[in-house]
């Protein structure tokens, strides 16, 4: 089993490009299957969940052609597909049950296996379920797969969330796509991703309207068009980066993602110390020895998203005094937090809170990986430590990241992937 060994303390300098979104090329890879046109997909970033779902494509009947070295993908559905999703391809990957959607739209039934992905909490689909069965549906869950029919096709409703919830808005909106007639969603998750679903989704033929801040008119259509798409960049990954320059007191330029999707991750480093300039597609982040402390909360867009709650909890551990952690997403999302203190950090934690103490000097450790942002969480850690660090189960690392090492490593970082 790969693991990476990281010798710490040293300053990163350099460039880095940024990948492209994979919470973004999840949703539109499953709405693919709405369309028999040939679509073609750029900027698809080389991680394992999208190979994942990829091969859950294939499995079905999509035509696939992948090139790695071009980050694009060309999807042609000529033939019915399956409408069945395994629990073998849906285990390991949270968005598999996005395939649910676009199933019951297109051929009006579906066995899907209820998901995988990260052990950090329950997260349950219970609200895709709910809110698909408001357009129609009929569902049965029966040894681990959701069963789900309709009459005839979906027919368009308004429909409200319960809770912001962005994998049933994203679902949702493909199955609401190819629905008869009008459909209103509300209290929709507004993140940049689901954005780009919609771009998407109209790009291809259609008719999406946002008519409020988290209100959409969805207009059903029956078919879809050719076209080509370029997926967003990954707003994660750049906020990583970020965090990685102020850990290690570094310079980095980051190029390739646009500073306006990431206010809120910025405005929040600017006001702990990181020196941060934006251009059209490019952050310029400068990181300080001296960090102020910070109390704040995880929420959904536009407020600071959960998936670098553990990066920036790493970055505490360096200010001036106490900082205090609420997570308002998930439950069980602080499994880092027992690797970290591994390595001289002092966290506690109390429910949804996790309480830093500052002024801490991380100390070299063989560490051990439990999902996808803690992994990348200790590497940081790692960055800053003297001596060498091992982490292990890195696979949950390479779910979401592409070419980490190989990018860190352009930039001055020591760091390896070994056997």
């Amino acid at each position: 089993m790969n693991k990476l060994e990281v010798f710490g303390a040293k300053k990163l300098k350099g460039k880095i490009y940024v990948s492209g979104s994979k919470n973004a090329a999840l949703p539109i890879l499953a709405a693919t299957i709405l369309s028999n046109k040939k679509i073609v997909l750029r900027n698809i970033p080389n991680v394992k969940d999208i190979e994942t779902m990829l091969k859950l494509l294939q499995s079905i009947g999509s035509e696939i052609k992948y090139s790695k070295k071009k980050s694009l993908v060309t999807i042609q559905n000529k033939k019915k597909l399956k409408t069945f999703a395994s629990y073998n391809l849906v285990k390991t990957m949270r968005a598999g049950i996005l395939v649910l959607g676009p199933m019951l739209a297109r051929y009006g039934n579906a066995k899907v296996s209820t998901p995988g992905g990260c052990s950090i909490g329950v997260r349950p689909i219970d609200i895709h379920l709910k809110t698909l069965s408001k357009l129609g549906a009929n569902y049965k869950i029966v040894n681990g797969y959701v069963y789900a029919s309709t009459n005839k096709k979906l027919k368009g409703a308004k429909i409200k969330f319960p809770k912001i919830s962005v994998g049933a808005t994203e679902n949702l909106i493909i199955a609401s796509s190819m629905a008869e007639g009008n459909t209103i969603l509300s209290n929709c998750a507004i993140e940049p991703e689901i954005k780009d679903l919609v771009n998407f989704i109209n790009c291809i033929g259609g008719k999406i309207k946002w008519i409020g801040k988290r209100t959409l008119r969805i207009q059903g259509v029956s078919y879809f068009n050719q076209k080509e798409y370029t997926i967003m960049s990954d707003r994660i990954e750049a906020g990583t980066y970020l965090i990685a320059a102020a850990v290690t007191e570094g310079d980095l330029k980051i190029y390739g993602i646009n500073p306006n999707i990431i206010k809120t991750e910025i405005d929040i480093l600017r006001k702990i110390g990181i020196k941060i300039k934006t251009e059209k597609e490019l952050i310029k982040v400068s990181g300080i020895k001296d960090i102020k402390n910070i109390n704040l909360k995880t929420a959904p867009y536009p407020g600071f998203p959960t998936d670098l709650q553990a990066q920036l909890m790493v970055l505490l551990c360096k200010s001036n005094k106490h900082s205090v952690i609420s997570e308002e997403i998930f439950e069980n999302r602080f499994m880092h937090v027992a690797e970290l203190n591994r390595m001289g950090a002092k966290i506690k934690t109390k429910g949804n809170k996790a309480f830093i103490e500052g002024n801490i000097k991380f100390k070299a450790a063989e560490l051990m990986a439990t999902d996808l942002r803690a992994s990348v969480s200790l590497i940081l850690a790692a960055l800053m430590a003297k001596g060498k660090t091992t982490i292990s189960r890195i696979y949950h690392l390479d779910r979401g990241y592409e070419k980490i090492e190989k990018k860190l490593r352009k930039v001055g970082a020591k760091i390896k992937r070994v056997s």
